[in-house]
Parts: C-alpha cells; structure tokens; sequence
C-alpha cells in the first residue's frame, strides 16, 4: 500500500507520540521535544516558498508550545530544513501554557499558541524583559465528536455542551437524558484536552463562559490520539479537539454540529471555520516570535517561511484552515515592522473575527 505523503507525515506524528509515551513512562514525566528530521522529497503539489533560499543560513531555531500547533510546525520545519540544511529547526511539544513559560523565561525563540497570549503571562514576559511579535498562521475549529453508535446527538446547542461541561455538572449530569429530553438514558464519558492545554482554555471560555472553568471528572489528556481512542471505544463518549484530528480519524468518530443559540446546525469544515459561521468553536492558532531572536538570520527567516502565502499547501496538508491572502498582509506587515505585543489584550479570542481586530491596528 502506498501511504499519501499526509498519512506519512501524521504517521509520524503519532509515532512521536507513541515514543513519548513509552519514555515518558520510563522516565516518570517530562515534555516532548521532537527534532525534525532533514528529507529529500516535497510533499505532492507543495508550493514553494516564493523568498530566495538562503542555504547560506545556519544555526537552532528552539520552538515549544501548543500540541494542536505542533503539526503545522512540524511540517514547516521540515520544508525549510531541505532548503536551508545548515540550519536546525527543534520543535517540543509541552502545551501553550507550558510553551509560554519557557518562552517568557527566555528559553525558546518562537512558542505555539493555540490561544491568544493570557493577560498573566504578559505579564510574567514583562518581567523578564521578552518582548514578542504576535503572528497567527492557521484557523482551526475545534470539533465535537462521539462514537459512531450514537445516531442521536447529531446537534447539539451550546446551552446543551454547557450543561455537561460546566463546573456544577461535576457527579450530577452523567446520563445522556439529562441533556435532551428524548435522549436514551445511556452513560455520557466525556474526553477533553487537559488542563494545560489552550484548546481546554478556549473551549470552556466558548462553551462554559469561563476559560479554565469546568467539571473535572473528565478524562483528561494532552494527547489528542487518546481522546480519539477513548470516545472510539466508548458507545455514550463526546470528546473535542482539533479539526485535523477528527479528519485524520473522520473513520472513527462521527461529527457533532454546533447550534450557536441562532437555530442554524453548524459543522465544521475548511469553508465554515474560515468564514466563521463555525460558531463559537473557530478559532485562529498563532506563533510568538521573541523579538531579540528576530536578530538571528535563522529564526527570521523561519517566521517569514510559516507565514508565506505560497506555503498554505503545508497547512491544508496538517488538516488546519490556511489563512486569506488578506490576512496574511497584515500578518506579514507585523513581522516586517516588528509590531510588539499582542491584538488580544489578554483576553480570550472567542466569537471575535481575526480580520476585524487585526484592522483596528491599522
């Protein structure tokens, strides 16, 4: 069987993933630090990059972060190491929260965001002296999935997820009849990113009305391919994460639409996460680019790479939603100025259209 060069890739990802686990249980603990290896082929149809290579260009490029990012990185990394051979692009997975406490510390050079940078970690930044560049690279809609056996929750409201999601659920809601009336009185297993994760923090910002605030008797994990397994193997299961995951294993779970409180029931998909009407569970995925680094010939032109219109290829590939042309002029402009800071304020991005806030800059 001749594997697409995207099964090849998330392959290797969930082959990274496994490792991990493994020494992560030898180990006791730790965070995943993967190096992507050098290659000789491109991907199928890959666009490439339009700035010149530089193969020139040596030195590390230390990236951490979010787990939901880590793809879109992955795959970048990759493509720019072939032309630039000298140059060696690390890529750790430790969370957007854990990625940001070793960015502000000084530690990385770009950290993966699946959210906007909170108003805490701004300030422990400050502290420290780091400065960044806020650059969003990719749309993402966090999807609702349960088992393939459930022919009932084909929809369900936002008002419905808060019921099972929010804090006072905790040891009350556990039935799938206490959501809907009509509903079977089957066992509800929720599966949901950790509590470290920025998906959790955007999810229940969007659907709790609380970032960081639900119930905690859920299974929890940083590990996406776990979430799949448990809500694949459990009959009354709903998890979330990432589109990409729910495309790579579309043959195993079955897609919730999100009615938003308008009566409209919503999938996701590359057309409704990038117009928005994905609601409220699309969201922009971002890299924080320390501005000293930018000094480094290397680290530049790895931001530049992730943001270049002719590389969308590498995001559709991952399974995120490229960003329009028009947003990434206005991205480019912000690296090309070296704009410091961030559009968000500290605040969660939920139910805001990137275009928008970005233009209140100009």
């Amino acid at each position: 069987m001749t594997l697409s060069k995207k099964t090849k890739r998330q392959l290797s990802i969930r082959l990274s993933s496994i490792g991990l686990a493994l020494t992560l249980a030898a180990c006791g603990g730790g965070n995943q630090t993967t190096t992507t290896p050098d290659s000789t082929s491109s991907p199928s149809g890959t666009q490439q990059s339009s700035q010149p290579t530089a193969s020139n260009l040596s030195g590390a490029v230390l990236v951490d972060g979010s787990s939901t990012v880590f793809p879109i990185s992955e795959a970048m990394a990759e493509e720019f190491m072939k032309a630039n051979p000298n140059v060696r692009v690390t890529v750790g997975v430790s969370g957007t929260g854990g990625g940001f406490k070793k960015f502000c510390a000084g530690e990385t050079d770009i950290s993966n965001a699946s959210r906007p940078i909170k108003k805490e970690e701004i300030e422990l930044c400050q502290k420290n002296g780091i400065e960044y560049v806020e650059l969003p690279v990719a749309f993402d809609g966090l999807s609702v999935v349960v088992n393939p056996a459930n022919d009932y929750a084909t929809c369900l409201k936002v008002d419905e997820l808060k019921k099972m999601w929010e804090p006072a659920a905790q040891g009350k809601v556990t039935n799938w009849n206490q959501i809907r009336e009509g509903f079977p009185n089957k066992r509800l297993g929720l599966y949901g990113a950790g509590t470290d994760s920025g998906t959790y923090d955007y999810f229940t910002a969007a659907i709790v009305g609380e970032e960081g605030e639900s119930r905690g008797d859920f299974t929890a994990s940083e590990d996406d391919n776990t979430i799949v397994q448990g809500v694949a193997s459990d009959e009354g299961g709903l998890g979330f994460f990432g589109y990409a995951y729910y495309e790579e294993n579309k043959d195993r779970l079955k897609l919730v639409a999100i009615d938003s409180g308008d009566g409209n029931c919503v999938e996701p998909s590359e057309t409704t996460i990038a117009d928005g009407s994905y609601k409220p569970l699309s969201r922009p995925e971002f890299i924080y680019v320390k501005k000293t680094s930018l000094d480094k010939p290397a680290v530049k032109a790895f931001a530049q790479f992730q943001i270049d219109p002719a590389n969308k290829n590498l995001i559709k590939e991952t399974g995120y939603v490229p960003l329009p042309d028009d947003i990434l002029a206005v991205v480019k402009e912000r690296l090309e100025t070296t704009k410091i800071g961030t559009v968000f304020g500290g605040e969660p991005a939920v139910g805001v259209k990137l275009a928008d806030i970005l233009a209140k800059e100009k």
